[in-house]
């Protein structure tokens, strides 16, 4: 699902226009982002955590000549669902 398809089954589940619901799902992403960005995390109770995850420094290869490289440190969004949300994904 796209965010396109996710306004329009949001809007409608609860019937409200497209335009409010996409004004929610804008303004919910960047209030996330903002966080992530302050090395906040954000967690949702019985959906999961968004969080920054910190990558050191490490080797690699250049897959096309072969030479070892540095990849500098970097940070890295990441989620973190919670049991209720695994547990519905594992029903059967």
């Amino acid at each position: 699902m796209n965010k396109k398809g996710l306004i329009e089954a949001i809007s409608w589940k609860v019937s409200l226009p497209d335009t409010e619901i996409e004004k929610v799902i804008t303004s919910f992403t960047e209030l996330i982002t903002n966080e992530l960005v302050k090395e906040n995390s954000v967690s949702i109770k019985g959906f999961g955590t968004f969080e920054v995850r910190n990558r050191s420094e490490r080797q690699g290869r250049n897959p096309s000549t072969g030479e070892i490289i540095t990849i500098k440190a970097s940070k890295s969004p990441a989620f973190k669902a919670s049991s209720v949300l695994k547990k519905n994904l594992n029903k059967k």
